[in-house]
């Protein structure tokens, strides 16, 4: 692929020298794509209007980001999600505040990401890793809607995935089909799954909801060489937080 810096170069050194200028000049290029990661001509227009070039690790919250603010709101279950993300990959307090300023970044939605996903395609298992963190941040308000998806199916194109690859990781993290339904019964069960009562402040069950979650991330449960029985498990009682939470948030409405 030739990016902007190597084009440009080439460019000039022909207009001033001809074939060798070209070749002298396309040298220079690629060295300026490589030092300021100039991936696409949208990279390029960033870096001229002042906005540094993403790191691996911010480029996931900028995909998160995204994806938490692309049916309008970002709700507390995905700010829960980017931090268990951020416990995944045993972030220090500088990491922590790049992740938190990127996935804020990824909110405005102003970034041009193809480029940075096809250059992560050369890391297969990178962008693995990527895709799944995705499909863990739609699930995190335990629901998905079609914008969501859309999203991950196009980047996970840009990522050299074909569409049913894609939705077959999604399998790992969707919630059971039959959700909880808005009975009294289920109410009350919901109550129980989050250990609160129908009487517990918002901001009790939000320190509940997110205690619990982090206990039994599936994540972090595989991170403590669990099973797979034992990650099945903890998939399955992650799914039923979401759902507890989402019917709970929704009865008493609150963010």
């Amino acid at each position: 692929m030739l990016w902007p810096g190597t084009l440009i170069g080439a460019g000039a050194g022909f207009a001033i020298a001809s074939i060798p200028g070209a070749m002298l000049g396309a040298l220079l290029g690629q060295a300026l794509d490589r030092r300021l990661q100039l991936h696409s001509w949208a990279h390029l227009r960033e870096r001229l209007g002042g906005k540094p070039a993403l790191r691996n690790d911010e480029l996931l919250f900028v995909l998160l980001g995204r994806l938490a603010k692309s049916d309008g709101r970002v709700v507390d279950g995905h700010i829960q999600q980017a931090r268990q993300e951020m416990r995944q990959l045993d972030m220090g307090e500088a990491a922590q505040r790049r992740a938190i300023a990127a996935f804020n970044r990824g909110k405005s939605g102003e970034d041009s990401l193809r480029g940075y996903l096809r250059h992560l395609k050369a890391q297969p298992h990178a962008a693995e890793g990527v895709l799944r963190a995705c499909w863990r941040m739609v699930w995190a308000d335990g629901r998905t809607g079609r914008e969501e998806r859309e999203l991950i199916l196009l980047w996970g194109k840009w990522l050299g995935w074909t569409t049913q690859q894609v939705l077959a990781l999604a399998g790992d993290y969707e919630p059971s089909r039959k959700p909880l339904m808005s009975s009294a019964g289920s109410y009350q069960e919901a109550l129980r799954v989050l250990g609160v009562t129908a009487t517990s402040e918002p901001s009790q069950i939000k320190r509940a909801y997110r205690r619990l979650l982090s206990r039994h991330h599936p994540d972090k449960v595989a991170g403590s060489g669990a099973t797979p029985a034992q990650v099945q498990d903890a998939t399955e009682k992650t799914r039923e937080l979401h759902q507890a939470y989402a019917l709970v948030r929704e009865r008493r409405d609150f963010r």
